[in-house]
């Protein structure tokens, strides 16, 4: 509702120029923009009896008059107070900004390896946080070893729950599949040399070594770190995190280490089931397809299958445990406080967790080959 002092503001032409008059407030607003609108073109505008002036009227004299006019207003209104010279050169200068930035122009070969070395600058400053954070995590695992006191079995036994034994038919159809699969694979190879027999080899080494921990390592990647990532960035974005700290509590030793440790339990054991679900896969289809039964299968796995190749495969557990552990943790701290930044960071620690597991067998599989493992 209008101030009953106020003078509503209005225009009023002459032969020779135009005044404004009254209140150019934001109450008037539609009258004097009706106003202005009948005005075709204005060169200078008479303030002498200007009254009350706020954004919206400065607006509109900056429509009547043009931003240029606008801000040389100290020559043509000598006389109008400085804040109203001040405020009318602001509104001025801000209707001449454009409200979106023209698009840059398009420089190929330059804006490419720009491009390129944000996302490398990006990647390296990501490598770094997940190396400190790995130094963290274990500084306080150290720490928290000689005070038995301070450990969190209820919680680290409800994760080796819900990392490891709600995961294991999840794993074991899996890898039961795959298992099938190789052995078709290698069968359809094999029978044209006459050596279908070396199915059972073909299998046993590739889940020994490679498929049985790499396919439980990227399920887990995919099923658990996303969900640490989902539990702390939410308690994150309701300041869960910061009323533990609030209470002397330290979030890596309540939060982190009972994920980090379960899951490294978890992981071997889910790396075991995938083994022996995969060569039962494999057992399968060699006894339906190629005519070599359970017995046979078993004692080619006796007395051809080293034990050195399963312990390679199960040294790599707790190292893909540890990783995918650590960066589920991290992105649920690196996420803000909203539901869009939970989404992302939960995105980014199973793309970074496969990722990672993906490396480190290739680099693994390189290292055990030089050395003869």
């Amino acid at each position: 509702m209008p101030d009953p002092v106020s003078r509503p503001g209005r225009l009023e032409q002459d032969a020779h120029r135009l005044r404004a008059v009254g209140d150019w407030t934001l109450p008037h607003y539609a009258r004097l923009r009706d106003a202005v609108a009948r005005v075709h073109e204005a060169e200078s505008v008479d303030l002498e009896r200007l009254g009350e002036l706020d954004t919206s009227g400065a607006a509109l004299l900056v429509d009547l008059l043009g931003p240029d006019t606008v801000r040389d207003v100290a020559q043509w209104a000598p006389n109008l107070a400085a804040e109203r010279q001040a405020l009318l050169r602001a509104v001025a200068d801000a209707s001449r900004t454009p409200l979106f930035a023209p698009p840059g122009p398009d420089r190929g070969l330059l804006a490419a390896l720009a491009a390129l070395g944000q996302i490398v600058e990006h990647l390296a400053r990501q490598q770094l946080q997940l190396i400190a954070f790995i130094g963290l995590t274990l500084s306080t695992l150290l720490a928290t070893l000689v005070t038995p006191w301070r450990w969190r079995i209820t919680s680290l036994v409800a994760h080796v729950q819900q990392t490891g034994l709600n995961a294991i038919p999840i794993v074991a159809l899996l890898t039961f599949l795959v298992g099938a699969v190789v052995a078709f694979l290698g069968a359809t190879v094999l029978r044209d040399f006459g050596a279908t027999i070396y199915t059972v080899n073909l299998v046993t080494y590739s889940f020994l070594r490679e498929f049985g921990v790499l396919l439980a390592a990227i399920l887990l990647a995919g099923r658990t770190a996303s969900a640490f990532t989902a539990q702390i960035g939410s308690m994150k974005a309701n300041e869960e995190i910061d009323a533990l700290r609030a209470q002397g509590l330290d979030p890596i030793e309540l939060l982190v280490l009972p994920r980090v440790l379960a899951m490294t339990i978890s992981l071997p054991i889910l790396a075991l089931v995938g083994m022996l679900s995969g060569m039962l896969g494999g057992a399968l289809v060699c006894a339906l397809a190629l005519d070599i039964s359970p017995t046979q299968f078993l004692a080619i796995l006796q007395r051809d299958i080293p034990l050195r190749h399963f312990l390679v495969g199960m040294v790599k557990a707790p190292l893909f445990a540890f990783l995918v552990a650590v960066i589920g943790c991290l992105e649920g701290f690196k996420a803000k406080a909203s539901a869009q930044s939970v989404g992302e960071h939960t995105t980014s620690s199973v793309v970074q967790s496969i990722f990672m597991v993906i490396l480190l067998d290739a680099l693994a599989a390189l290292f055990f080959m030089e050395m003869g493992w």
